[in-house]
């Protein structure tokens, strides 16, 4: 065997299937597994993906302000310290990387949101417009 179709293979078997999908401009929350000594918990880190990255080991960049301060986190998608991703809320956005976002605070920094289909990424009305009648 060569070694692509190893690799192909070793790719796909440790693949996550339970990731849900997800955009830059997603809100998420991601638990992700702590060990400290014999002991295992939970931690959740709530922000906004401003990156993501396709290929055999994609990974996402999420983005929150915690008492002021901005704290970027990599998380590999298919790392086992991930213990699931919730998708919060989605925004609408017109570029793939966000790494504007570093530099505005405040009213600046909020994105439009938009409602979607938890099953797909394809954006749905947030509110339908009602015809008018004459």
């Amino acid at each position: 065997m060569s070694t692509a179709t190893l690799l192909d293979k070793l790719n796909a078997k440790l693949q996550r299937s339970d990731i849900p999908q997800f955009a830059p401009g997603d809100t998420i929350r991601v638990h992700v597994r702590i060990k400290e000594g014999d002991k295992e918990r939970l931690q959740a880190f709530e922000g906004t993906v401003i990156a993501k990255s396709a290929g055999p080991q994609p990974s996402f960049t999420v983005r929150k302000v915690s008492f002021g301060q901005g704290v970027e986190r990599i998380f590999p998608a298919n790392s086992k310290v991930i213990d699931k991703i919730e998708v919060l809320r989605s925004t609408r956005i017109r570029r793939a990387k966000l790494y504007y976002l570093r530099g505005l605070k405040g009213k600046a920094a909020r994105l439009v949101e938009i409602e979607r289909d938890r099953g797909s990424s394809q954006p749905q009305a947030a509110s339908p417009k009602q015809e008018e009648k004459a």
